[in-house]
């Protein structure tokens, strides 16, 4: 019976699902039924928890906030309703669990990013630290001030010895 159940849920698990973390901007494509009619709905909105493992059970909690309100739905990865789920952008997060961000709010409910690299059909996430870029950026623009204030001084001098010489003359 056990072997039974588990066959069931091996047929049933999704392929191709990207890998899901806390803090990732993700877009849920959700089929909806209304009458005799199916559509899809975009849930789009940063993923704050993941649980049930990775089986046919799991789930993850997306979140969002609509005119000032945070709504929160719980997406069945596997569920038969989910047409795919796309990654819009990658959080940097320390937590498993984001549940801090449903008191959060303005600047505090935003994550740092990481930048989203997509590359022979794999995903490879890069990265981006902005304050040791911003501090590169500073030492690059004080190396090009002293650089232009070194090339005035040069002009500045070469003036007076041209002048200078005018005088003598």
């Amino acid at each position: 019976m056990v072997q039974k159940t588990e066959e069931f849920n091996k047929v049933q698990l999704k392929k191709g699902l990207p890998e899901i973390r806390p803090g990732d901007t993700v877009k849920v494509y959700q089929k909806i039924k209304e009458k005799n009619k199916e559509r899809i709905q975009v849930f789009e909105g940063t993923v704050i928890a993941r649980k049930h493992g990775k089986g046919i059970s799991s789930t993850i909690t997306v979140r969002r906030v609509s005119s000032g309100i945070g709504v929160e739905r719980i997406f069945p990865l596997h569920s038969p309703n989910i047409e795919k789920i796309e990654i819009v952008k990658r959080g940097k997060v320390k937590r498993a669990k984001l549940y801090y961000l449903r008191k959060a709010k303005g600047k505090k409910a935003k994550l740092k990013q990481k930048e989203l690299v997509v590359s022979d059909n794999k995903e490879d996430v890069v990265e981006e630290n902005k304050e040791e870029n911003k501090e590169e950026k500073k030492e690059e623009n004080k190396e090009e001030q002293a650089e232009k204030k070194e090339e005035n001084k040069e002009e500045h001098l070469k003036e007076e010895q041209a002048e200078k010489k005018e005088e003598e003359k």
